[in-house]
């Protein structure tokens, strides 16, 4: 009983019995300390265009230093990344690249960040927290894609480190996260509205996905309160879906479905809404003061770039992002 220990990383919480390991695959009791199993172990490393992430409001054109490793906080039975977000440690090779080690590839190689991605980098809290405390000293910038299921006391210390972070809010209905994610959707929105109130520039993905989450009243009401509780210049990504692990059996999102949804977002109020996964003009950021384009994308090429000092080229509107 005394050996027993409550993790308290994730809002699953799990409790463990001695040598017991949690629900992410890589955290473990032992003698009632909970150890990392992924610490300076990634399984991915790449350097990766920052779009692809994706931001679009941070540091146009420029090479993000990107790592995983095994394990997630979540199930989502569409993942894309499932062959390493749903691995455990022994069943994957990895590489060993303490967070020292981490900076300074990402300095040598030209990288302006570093990004924890790929899989869910709140599984390797620790290692990306020391990482990032490094990284910040020698002014390269941190940033983080995630799903946001995570609790508030570690968000607040991490959050004092990152300078953007793109979530994952994969749905708005309390049914979508437990059906198909294994999860509960108020916890990220807390993290978004947490980020938001320490000051880390916040990108949002929305994958939508036929039949399970492309109900426009839904996306009209995720809208709103992004709106309400983040403000109008969050930018959104609606992402195309595309058949993966355990939904193989649904179709790819149609190009009408994604731009029906950035319509509703528009018609909100939101300001930076974005089509992913599919080649169209909804790649481009526009101004919304004279409308003129601003920054031209060609998937993650961007071909122009026409915001000066964090301002629109033509008429100086400010344009909300990490451009420096």
């Amino acid at each position: 009983m005394g050996s027993r220990v409550q993790c308290e990383l994730c809002p699953t919480e799990c409790i463990l019995e001695d040598y017991q390991v949690g629900g992410c695959k890589v955290r473990i009791n032992k003698g009632g300390v909970l150890y990392s199993l992924v610490y300076g172990k990634p399984c991915a490393v790449a350097i990766d265009p920052i779009e692809k992430k994706p931001f679009f409001h941070v540091l146009p054109a420029t090479k993000a230093f990107s790592l995983a490793t095994v394990g997630c906080v979540l199930g989502c039975k569409f993942c894309q990344n499932w062959q390493i977000s749903q691995a455990r440690p022994e069943e994957s090779e990895h590489y060993d690249l303490p967070p020292d080690d981490v900076v300074r590839k990402a300095i040598l190689y030209g990288c302006k960040s570093i990004a924890y991605t790929y899989t869910e980098p709140t599984v390797f809290y620790e290692y990306m927290y020391d990482t990032s405390v490094i990284a910040r000293k020698y002014g390269v910038k941190n940033t983080v894609h995630t799903c946001g299921y995570i609790k508030e006391r570690p968000l607040r210390a991490l959050a004092r480190y990152l300078d953007a972070v793109c979530v994952d809010l994969k749905a708005f209905t309390e049914d979508f996260y437990a059906k198909l994610c294994g999860g509960r959707l108020r916890p990220v929105l807390d993290t978004l509205v947490i980020l938001k109130e320490e000051n880390v520039w916040v990108e949002i993905t929305n994958l939508v996905i036929p039949t399970k989450n492309d109900n426009m009243r839904e996306i009209a009401d995720m809208c709103r309160w992004i709106l309400q509780n983040l403000g109008p210049d969050v930018p959104i990504h609606f992402s195309r879906f595309f058949p993966y692990y355990k939904l193989k059996n649904l179709p790819p999102t149609p190009y009408e479905t994604l731009k029906a949804a950035r319509e509703t977002a528009l018609d909100t109020g939101l300001r930076y809404v974005y089509i992913g996964n599919i080649r169209s003009e909804a790649e481009n950021t526009y101004c919304p003061g004279c409308h003129r384009l601003l920054i031209e994308r060609i998937g993650y090429y961007v071909k122009t770039n026409n915001i000066v000092d964090s301002r629109c080229r033509f008429c100086k509107t400010k344009i909300p992002g990490v451009w420096i």
